[in-house]
């Protein structure tokens, strides 16, 4: 395993850190309320992290644990949506949490360089999947069945796989898992979404309790984001439905376009 302990170059100022603390309080909030929603928040607090001079393998994996707060936050605020969906759900987990281990690991494994190639493809798929979210709901909505049941068999191993995505990065792993679990599962488009932020903070719990163990985690900034991202997650599941979500989105593709800019140039 590559375990790095040097969070690498410490691109913080003294006269600049009263704000770079609040625009990292900032981003952790809206993260938080955005995951909660529908996922992708990452690509609110990624950029901002790689923008201030983090290496981004530090701000992926500081990212990921300072992400973990708003996670908890956001099942809890679901938990009316879980009635009944619970076993099936922590059932799922495990898939989520076997993925998760598995692409921490990969991340650690492949040479620094190799994320920094690999990141802007995948926040480039991920800002397209935000764009096109609407779009995959309403096409789940048309052509989904309402009620009970079992998920269909191949649901296990698709979680899986997200799992995989959500420990290595996990930008818009909340848009694709809602697309497909609202084709797989039955029930209402919240129900499918609260089982979301189950797999997704499961996913985002693994990967955290990794990189905390063996990765190049810059606490200061995992701890700005975990306290604002847990406020957002509980402001997020309560009054998410209420927020313009065109404004959201577009939020989401601006910053995740700037992540781009600022990994390839």
């Amino acid at each position: 395993m590559l375990v790095h302990r040097s969070t690498g170059r410490n691109p913080w100022n003294a006269a600049r850190v009263g704000w770079r603390d609040l625009v990292i309080l900032a981003g952790g909030l809206a993260a938080g309320g955005i995951n909660a929603v529908v996922g992708s928040g990452t690509l609110i607090t990624f950029p901002i992290l790689v923008g201030f001079g983090y290496p981004p393998v530090v701000a992926n994996v500081s990212n990921t644990i300072g992400l973990v707060g708003g996670s908890a936050t956001a099942i809890h605020g679901w938990r009316r949506e879980l009635r009944g969906n619970v076993r099936m759900s922590l059932e799922l987990a495990t898939m989520s949490a076997v993925g998760a281990a598995a692409g921490a690991e990969l991340l650690l494994q492949l040479p620094a360089g190799s994320f920094r190639r690999v990141a802007p493809v995948i926040i480039g798929i991920a800002v397209v999947l935000v764009v096109v979210q609407p779009f995959v709901a309403r096409w789940v909505a048309e052509h989904r069945r309402e009620g009970s049941g079992r998920p269909a068999a191949w649901i296990w191993l698709f979680t899986l796989a997200a799992g995989v995505y959500g420990g290595y990065f996990g930008a818009a792993q909340g848009v694709i898992l809602i697309g497909v679990l609202g084709l797989a599962l039955r029930g209402t488009l919240h129900e499918v979404n609260a089982i979301r932020n189950i797999l997704a903070g499961t996913a985002n719990l693994v990967g955290a309790i990794v990189f905390a163990l063996v990765a190049p985690v810059n606490w200061r900034v995992a701890l700005l984001i975990g306290v604002s991202s847990t406020i957002g997650g509980w402001a997020g599941s309560h009054v998410g439905r209420r927020l313009p979500t065109p404004v959201v989105r577009a939020v989401v593709v601006c910053v995740g376009s700037f992540a781009i800019y600022k990994l390839t140039r």
